[in-house]
């Protein structure tokens, strides 16, 4: 889906700051919410696409405005709502307030049935697909042009994987991008890696 946590090439967010020697944990509570996700994707109740698109789903205003582990509760509470592990009432009560809750999930798809079995070296195109649901190809390489350079394990399809749909396992690729292809005019002369996977990818057209 295209929304607000979709950040990649975009501008006039500034910089990225980080540090080395950023602590993992500033709360308590996050230590709890990192713990209690973990369980609940051992324990079945949803998988981790689930759990990411789930924290797509979020009110713009408060995707941008939440820590990481303020999404991730979000996230956590939104599917145990969903999946009738509790209620947003029972959320609220133990809150002692208002609990703001992702929005509905759009459909999902299943894997596209024509894709091409890849290999290093095939100069491939990103397809210019708009999915409503859950999808794991960033924006800013929808319709641009790449060479692949290596191949990862099979791992669900996503955009069907986040939605409790059949996933069929597929590899992704390392597609190596020119960064001036990607934003031109706006990049200096450097190569973008980014992990494909095979249902976004079709091959160049010569």
């Amino acid at each position: 889906m295209d929304g607000m946590h979709d950040l990649g090439g975009k501008q006039g967010f500034g910089r990225v700051r980080y540090s080395l020697r950023a602590q993992t944990f500033h709360e308590p509570w996050e230590k709890r919410v990192n713990a209690l996700y973990s369980l609940a994707v051992k324990l079945g109740i949803f998988n981790m696409d689930e759990y990411r698109h789930a924290i797509e789903r979020m009110e713009p205003r408060h995707y941008l405005s939440a820590s990481y582990y303020e999404r991730s509760l979000t996230s956590l509470a939104t599917l145990c709502v969903e999946k009738g592990i509790l209620t947003q009432e029972e959320l609220e009560r133990r809150a002692q307030g208002a609990f703001p809750l992702s929005s509905p999930s759009a459909p999902g798809r299943s894997n596209v049935a024509t894709r091409e079995t890849l290999k290093v070296g095939d100069k491939v195109t990103v397809k210019t697909d708009y999915v409503p649901g859950h999808v794991r190809m960033p924006g800013y390489i929808r319709g641009k042009s790449g060479v692949v350079v290596g191949v990862s394990p099979p791992y669900p399809f996503p955009d069907a994987h986040g939605h409790g749909i059949e996933a069929e396992d597929e590899p992704t690729y390392d597609v190596r991008f020119d960064a001036r292809d990607l934003w031109s005019d706006s990049a200096d002369p450097a190569f973008v890696h980014v992990g494909v996977f095979e249902s976004y990818l079709e091959r160049a057209r010569q």
